[in-house]
């Protein structure tokens, strides 16, 4: 059975971030909010946990979850290479509303499902996530919506759509993202000079402010 947890009330705040810690290192699933949208949660470096979240979701392994972190010094142990650019991005725009996707870090014992040797990492800018992202290390997060529905913007939400496949949510109030998803862009290609840069999804972050923070850099399609 699900358990819920209002985090507007300080004594549930504590009781249900004890008790998603705990779930997290048990393997199972949460729904915690982001500065996005509500997302379910996984530890990354448990492969079944990450294949429970896929599975609640209703998504294959050609689906990988991105990965939330709770500090830039996480982006250099997580990514193969961390160029100019790329650091650029994560100081101007984390936390917040940018995915940047990189190749992952080869040494890494982690199956996130079918990645290429990638992995798609983002800074929330929401305190509850935060502070669970520091005591519990990256997770794995995606939408906390059945594959096809609207994202989430409650865990009451989440919760009529992915019921007891999720062991806790975390409810904080309205997401205050409105509903719109993180921009997504494809960093793989970027060198120390510039490179190439691929807008995936255009969400939080315009294109312009990409653009404007990195004139050296050709946008691919």
């Amino acid at each position: 059975m699900a358990e819920f947890f209002d985090c507007s009330d300080s004594s549930q705040l504590l009781a249900g971030t004890r008790t998603a810690r705990q779930a997290i290192g048990r393997g199972e699933l949460i729904v915690m909010p982001t500065d996005t949208v509500y997302g379910v949660a996984a530890d990354a470096f448990t492969p079944e946990a990450v294949q429970r979240l896929l599975d609640a979701k209703g998504r294959g392994r050609q689906s990988p979850p991105p990965v939330l972190i709770p500090n830039v010094d996480t982006l250099a142990a997580l990514a193969a290479e961390v160029v100019a650019p790329v650091r650029a991005l994560a100081d101007a725009f984390w936390p917040g509303a940018l995915t940047i996707i990189t190749q992952a870090n080869p040494l890494l014992s982690w199956d996130l499902g079918e990645t290429g040797g990638t992995v798609a990492l983002r800074i929330p800018h929401q305190p509850l996530a935060l502070e669970l992202l520091r005591e519990t290390g990256p997770l794995a997060v995606s939408s906390a919506n059945l594959t096809g529905e609207p994202a989430a913007r409650t865990a009451a939400e989440a919760r009529g759509m992915l019921g007891d496949s999720v062991s806790v949510y975390l409810e904080a109030g309205p997401a205050a993202g409105d509903g719109v998803a993180s921009t997504i862009v494809d960093a793989t290609r970027l060198t120390e000079e510039g490179g190439e840069l691929r807008i995936l999804r255009e969400g939080g972050v315009s294109r312009e402010l990409i653009a404007e923070l990195l004139p050296q850099v050709v946008f691919g399609e």
